[in-house]
C-alpha cells in the first residue's frame, strides 16, 4: 500500500478514532478493527497485495480464528482506549497503541501494521516492543530480522526513498470505493468459474441425451428378440447340439436363417433372449421419462446459468451454487427436488411436474409453501417446525421461486402459506386458503 495512503488514513484515524470496540481476524490475512462506534475498517494483510478498505455491509466471518495470535488480538484490543496513531518511524508501518484495564494492572499494547510487500506482517508488541504474537512468526533462516513471542522486535531498515505524495480529497470515500473494485473484481471472477463449473454439467446433460437411444429402435429391437426366440423354442426338436444356425420360416411364412449362440445350448440361449427383448421393452416404456428427467435438469442448469449471470454479490451466487465441502458426501441421484440452505433453513425447490407433486406430498404439515401469484410456476417448499419464518427466510424463498419459474428479470407477486392450508386437487395444481402474499424483485 502507498505511503501517502497510510499518511491518511492516520490522519483520518486520529480526528474519527478515540477507542477501540471490536478487534477480530475474519479471514486468513483480514483483521478488522470497529473505532468509536460502527467505524469499521478492514485491514488486509496479504503479502505483497495489502489494502485498507471500507464497505456498507455488516462483516461476515467465513470461521471462527482462536489461534494465539487471535486471543491476543481480542484480550488486549476489544474495548481498549486509543492513547496514539502514527506512521512508525516514517515509515509504511501503523502504529496503534492502546491502553486497557484487566483484573490487575493497566495494559499498554501497541498494534504494528506492517506494510512492507513481501514482508507485510501485524504484530502485538508490548510497551517495551516485545513480541506478545503475530499473524506471521519468522524465524532467522527466513530473514535477517526474526518475528517470535518473547523477544524484542528489532528496527526495519529505513528505506532511503522519496514517497511520492498524492492528495485524497475524501479518503472515508477512498476506503469505500476500494472495497467495491475489490468486490466487483471477485464478483466476476467467482460468476466465470461457477458457470464454467455448471455449463461442464450443462453439456454433460445434453451430450447424454443425445446419446439415448430411440423409443422406436427399442421397440423394433425387443420385437426381433421375441421373434428370435420364438423360432428357436419352436424349432428345438431339430437343433443339434453345437449347431451355429439353422432355416426355417418365420411367423409371415418368409424363409430365414436364425443364428445361434455356441456358448449355450437352444433352449438356454432362447431364454436368454427372451430376457433381453424384455429389457429392451422396458427401456422403450421408461426411455421417455428418462429423457424427461434429463431435459427437466437441464433446463433447471439454464436458469441457475441465467440467475449466476444476474447475481450481484457473491453471497447470492454462494446460495445459488455453494462450494463443494472437502468432507461432503455425494447427494443421492434419486433425490426428487433442487435444495437450497439459508440461514439455517432448508429450502427446496420443484422443478417439474413430478418434483412438485413430489414435494406436495413428503412436507409437513408446518412446512411452508410458495407459489407465484395466478400464474404457473415451480413449487417451494421450506422445512419448518414453528408457526411463522424469519421475514428475510420469507424473501429468499419467494426469490427462488421466481426466479426459477421465469425467464426473465422483474418484480413478481408470491403467495405463500403453510403447507396444511394446500389442498391437492390433480396432479400438482392445488387450491389454498389463507394465504399471504409478498412481492419480490429478481
Amino acid at each position: 500500500m502507498k505511503y501517502y495512503l497510510l499518511k491518511e488514513v492516520i490522519n483520518y484515524l486520529s480526528i474519527n478514532a478515540q477507542n477501540i470496540k471490536l478487534c477480530k481476524r475474519i479471514d486468513n490475512n483480514t483483521i478488522i478493527i470497529e473505532f468509536n462506534n460502527r467505524n469499521i475498517i478492514y485491514f488486509d494483510m496479504s503479502k505483497g497485495n495489502s489494502l485498507i478498505y471500507k464497505r456498507k455491509e455488516d462483516p461476515k466471518s467465513k470461521k471462527d480464528f482462536n489461534a494465539p495470535f487471535d486471543v491476543v488480538l481480542q484480550k488486549r484490543f476489544i474495548k481498549s482506549k486509543i492513547e496514539d496513531i502514527s506512521l512508525y518511524n516514517d515509515d509504511k508501518i501503523i502504529n496503534i497503541k492502546v491502553s486497557s484495564s484487566s483484573s490487575y494492572k493497566k495494559l499498554t499494547t501497541i498494534l504494528q501494521l506492517e506494510f512492507t510487500g513481501k514482508h507485510t506482517n501485524i504484530i502485538i508488541l508490548d510497551e517495551n516492543r516485545v513480541i506478545l504474537e503475530a499473524l506471521r512468526h519468522i524465524d532467522e533462516f527466513s530473514s535477517s530480522r526474526v518475528v517470535k513471542v518473547g523477544i524484542k522486535l528489532e528496527e526495519i531498515p529505513k528505506q532511503n526513498f522519496i514517497p511520492k505524495i498524492e492528495k485524497v480529497d475524501n479518503i472515508e470515500e477512498y476506503l469505500f470505493n476500494v472495497y467495491e473494485q475489490i468486490e466487483e473484481k471477485n464478483i466476476q471472477n467467482i460468476k466465470k468459474q461457477k458457470i464454467s463449473q455448471v455449463e461442464k454439467k450443462l453439456r454433460k446433460l445434453e451430450k447424454t441425451v443425445k446419446s439415448l437411444p430411440k423409443k422406436e429402435d427399442l421397440e423394433e429391437e425387443s420385437t426381433k428378440l421375441y421373434e428370435k426366440a420364438n423360432l428357436i423354442l419352436a424349432n428345438l426338436h431339430m437343433i443339434k447340439p453345437y449347431q451355429k444356425s439353422f432355416k426355417t420360416y418365420d411367423f409371415s411364412g418368409n424363409e430365414v436363417e436364425v443364428t445361434l449362440d455356441e456358448k449355450f445350448q437352444a433352449s438356454t440361449y432362447s431364454n436368454e433372449l427372451f430376457k433381453k427383448a424384455k429389457r429392451a421393452k422396458h427401456k422403450a416404456n421408461n426411455i421417455k421419462i428418462e429423457k424427461d428427467n434429463l431435459e427437466e435438469k437441464i433446463e433447471f442448469l439454464n436458469k441457475l446459468i441465467l440467475n449466476l449471470n444476474n447475481s450481484k454479490s457473491i453471497d447470492e451466487m454462494e446460495f445459488l451454487y455453494p462450494k463443494k465441502q472437502k468432507n461432503q458426501t455425494k447427494t443421492k441421484k434419486s433425490q426428487m427436488y433442487e435444495s437450497f440452505f439459508f440461514e439455517g433453513y432448508k429450502i427446496m425447490l420443484g422443478t417439474s411436474e413430478r418434483e412438485n407433486i413430489f414435494l406436495l406430498k413428503n412436507s409437513k404439515a408446518s412446512d411452508f409453501w410458495f407459489h407465484l401469484k395466478d400464474r404457473p410456476s415451480s413449487h417451494v417448499i421450506v422445512q419448518n417446525t414453528k408457526k411463522s419464518l424469519p421475514d428475510n427466510v420469507i424473501e429468499k424463498a419467494a426469490i427462488i421461486c421466481a426466479q426459477f419459474s421465469t425467464d426473465h428479470s422483474g418484480t413478481y407477486e408470491v403467495d405463500y402459506t403453510q403447507r396444511r392450508n394446500v389442498k391437492i386437487q390433480n396432479g400438482a395444481n392445488v387450491l389454498y386458503n389463507p394465504y399471504t402474499t409478498t412481492v419480490v424483485k429478481t
